[in-house]
C-alpha cells in the first residue's frame, strides 16, 4: 500500500515536497514513479527512478524543475517540486513497478502494479 502525503495549495513559482510512503512492504526492488491527473485531463508520466537510484527519467514539462529520490531505508519516495506553475495543479499519485534488474523506467501506467489514493496539489496565479 503506497501512501502520498504534502499535498496541499502553495503560490506560482514556490515549491513543495510529496512523499510517498509504504509499511510493510520494501520498496528496494521497485521503480518508483510519480503520475498527475489535472481536471478533465488524463493521468500523465511526471518523474520516475529505478530501484537502484542510478536512472532517473522525467517528463519534459517538469525537467529542471521537479526531482526525485528515494530513501530506501525508510521505504519512502520524495517527489521536490520548485518552480511551480498554476499548470502542475493536479492530482499527484504514486506508483510502484517490481524491477530489480534493468534501470528501466517506464512512462506508461500500465507498467506499474500499485498506485496510491493521490494528494493534490494546487498551484494558484
Amino acid at each position: 500500500q503506497l501512501v502520498e502525503s504534502g499535498g496541499t495549495l502553495v503560490q506560482s513559482g514556490g515549491s513543495l515536497r510529496l512523499s510517498c510512503a509504504t509499511s510493510g512492504r520494501s520498496l528496494n526492488n521497485y521503480v518508483m514513479a510519480w503520475f498527475r491527473q489535472a481536471p478533465g485531463k488524463e493521468r500523465e508520466f511526471v518523474i520516475g527512478i529505478d530501484w537502484s537510484g542510478r536512472n532517473i527519467e522525467a517528463g519534459d514539462s517538469v525537467k529542471g524543475r521537479f526531482a526525485i529520490s528515494r530513501d530506501n531505508g525508510k521505504n519512502t519516495v520524495y517527489l521536490q517540486m520548485n518552480y511551480l506553475r498554476p499548470e502542475d495543479t493536479a492530482v499527484y499519485y504514486c506508483a510502484a513497478r517490481w524491477d530489480p534488474i534493468s534501470q528501466v523506467v517506464p512512462g506508461a501506467e500500465k507498467e506499474y502494479d500499485y498506485w496510491g489514493q493521490g494528494t493534490q496539489v494546487t498551484v494558484s496565479s
